[in-house]
């Protein structure tokens, strides 16, 4: 054979070849799904240059019957089973990726399905490639449940908000319920709903649930049992052993009023090293700033006032007695005798008809 003719020969061969290497189609041979839940059949390739995805179709044999599930095009995609519309999607922002996305999955969707893709090379030629696999649908026992708490725990303070909710897995739909132990022993039957909450839980609401979970195959699944705490509102309580703190649970301010009375017995043993106590700590209150400097003000002028009272009110050191004497002409006619009296020199002065001088410089003077 001629060179030229090999050469040619291998340019129209390297395009197959080359198609032949990258654009396989792969997927499993085998898919279960869950009743009533989702499936994804993988079908992939490898993009290749110059080869330009034409067609692509999913198809299924179920009880010897062939049907055309989804067919995408240069005309868009296609739903052709009207069971299945609404309920299958292919990707479109994923070059390469084919796989069927099946909702709801139906005992019906059993069957083996064919996966087939058409691409165009530059030369206007088609490759197709195909892969089948077989899709089983299985009804799902539902598992065991778990309770999971809301945000703030299974300790919450009273007031707050609290929930519980129950999860499992199975085939759907799943029915739950809410248990409550009662101290008899016999559970409390609370609710039908997946989640168990409270708007402003109380201490009363406190105790130990439990959740069941039900599927449409197997037998009920009961959860594990958990213990929700509501702590009283507005309390703190410190927890001592020796000098080691054990516990602290945070306060709110609240009212003297509102504290309950400490009772003391025999084995608190309140005030003794190495025994266990409880305090509670009450509030401080704080007064606003305004009443703080009225109360001031108020203070001081009364301070000033009694200051006053006592000066005007101290006898002066230095006041000095006066002796008086006055005479009246008929008493001393009748009497023969003056009249002397004593007079004190007052705080304040005020004008009279006597005239006084100090008794240690001269002799009162006569008032006529």
């Amino acid at each position: 054979m001629a060179p030229g003719t090999l050469a040619r020969a291998a340019a129209l061969l390297s395009p197959l070849l080359l198609c032949s290497a990258f654009l396989d189609l792969r997927g499993p041979s085998e898919i279960e799904g869950v009743w009533k839940g989702s499936v994804t059949l993988p079908c992939a390739y490898v993009p290749v240059q110059d080869f330009v995805q034409q067609t692509l179709t999913w198809t299924v044999i179920h009880d010897q019957s062939l049907g055309t599930v989804f067919r995408r095009d240069g005309s868009g995609d296609h739903v052709l089973l009207s069971k299945y519309r609404d309920r299958v999607s292919v990707p479109k922002d994923t070059p390469g990726n084919v796989s069927l996305h099946i909702l709801n999955l139906e005992m019906g969707d059993r069957g083996t399905y064919t996966c087939q893709v058409t691409w165009t090379a530059s030369n206007n030629s088609l490759t197709v490639k195909e892969i089948t696999m077989k899709v089983e649908v299985v009804r799902a026992a539902v598992t065991k449940p778990v309770i999971v708490p809301g945000e703030r725990g299974l300790t919450v303070p009273a007031g707050a908000r609290a929930s519980l909710r129950c999860v499992a897995s199975g085939s759907p739909p799943i029915s739950y319920r809410w248990f409550r132990s009662s101290p008899g022993g016999k559970a409390q039957l609370l609710g039908h709903q997946a989640e168990l909450a409270w708007a402003s839980a109380q201490p009363s609401d406190s105790g130990t649930y439990h959740c069941e979970a039900r599927g449409r195959a197997g037998a009920a699944q009961h959860s594990d049992a958990v213990q929700l705490t509501v702590t009283e509102e507005n309390q703190t309580e410190l927890v001592f052993t020796g000098t080691s703190v054990i516990s602290w649970t945070p306060q709110v301010s609240t009212d003297i009023t509102d504290l309950p009375a400490a009772a003391v017995t025999p084995d608190s043993g309140v005030g003794h090293p190495g025994k266990n106590y409880t305090t509670q700590s009450v509030p401080s209150a704080r007064l606003p700033l305004h009443l703080v400097i009225l109360i001031a003000v108020g203070c001081g002028a009364v301070v000033f006032l009694l200051i006053f009272l006592i000066i005007c009110i101290r006898k002066p050191k230095d006041a000095q007695v006066y002796e008086v004497k006055y005479h009246n002409s008929r008493a001393a006619a009748s009497s023969g005798q003056e009249c002397t009296g004593h007079y004190e020199e007052p705080i304040c002065f005020t004008e009279n008809n006597y005239v006084m001088e100090p008794i240690e410089n001269k002799r009162s003077e006569e008032i006529n």
